[in-house]
């Protein structure tokens, strides 16, 4: 039987749950403005591995979003990720925080990837969003997307879309009264909507490179080199 611990923290949610050969154990999840990450992710780490009477030395691999997200978000949860790994000697496998966001939505609302396109949006502040346009047996890679009045009225009026995350809940009136526009509140990436994703990849072997697996973090970090002085 396989147990795995499922790390995510791309958004401002840090998410953590145990599962047993697919089942959902335990969970803990919280959002905050800020990231609480540092603080919360290994408190929440033993608090799932004590509810479900599973010690560290039982679990069979670390399931852990990478992305895209925050930078910190995401170095923190792979890192602890990576930690664990490298000590227990188990596999790591690293799931699209993007997939993540797709499989809660599909489990908990009748939608269907044969008849829609779903759009799963991660906040990039302002009116950036990652996303990607999720179609049956087509998931591209997720890009950087400027949601705009324009970008909606360029949508295929004959494919319903579907848009859900943090990125399309601070845009909410952007898809109001857009018949082939569906907006879902409140979706978030929960670590326990991935336990079906990690679960069919343990079964196939398909697991990452411990030393080389990093974070997808949409684009490039908007570094810049002080001026000198005068």
């Amino acid at each position: 039987m396989a147990c795995i611990l499922h790390l995510e923290t791309a958004t401002h949610l840090c998410s953590v749950a145990l599962s047993r050969d697919g089942v959902v154990l335990a969970t803990r999840d919280h959002t905050s403005t800020g990231f609480s990450h540092a603080e919360k992710l290994n408190v929440f780490i033993d608090e799932v591995l004590k509810e479900a009477a599973v010690a560290m030395k039982d679990l069979s691999a670390v399931a852990v979003g990478i992305g895209p997200g925050s930078y910190t978000g995401l170095r923190i949860g792979l890192s602890a990720a990576k930690g664990l790994c490298y000590a227990l000697d188990i596999p790591i496998i690293g799931i699209g925080t993007l997939d993540t966001m797709v499989a809660n939505v599909l489990s908990a609302h009748s939608v269907s990837l044969a008849t829609s396109c779903l759009w799963p949006m991660i906040d990039a502040r302002r009116m950036e969003v990652f996303t990607q346009c999720v179609t049956e047996g087509e998931t591209p890679e997720p890009m950087p997307l400027l949601l705009s009045p324009e970008w909606v009225a360029g949508l295929d009026k004959s494919t319903p879309h579907i848009v859900f995350g943090d990125g399309a809940d601070k845009a909410a009136d952007l898809f109001k009264n857009i018949p082939h526009v569906m907006y879902i509140a409140g979706i978030a990436p929960y670590a326990s909507s991935m336990c079906t994703l990690a679960h069919e990849r343990y079964a196939k072997g398909g697991f990452d490179d411990l030393a080389y697996l990093v974070p997808a973090y949409g684009k490039e970090a908007g570094v810049t080199t002080a001026k000198k002085p005068v």
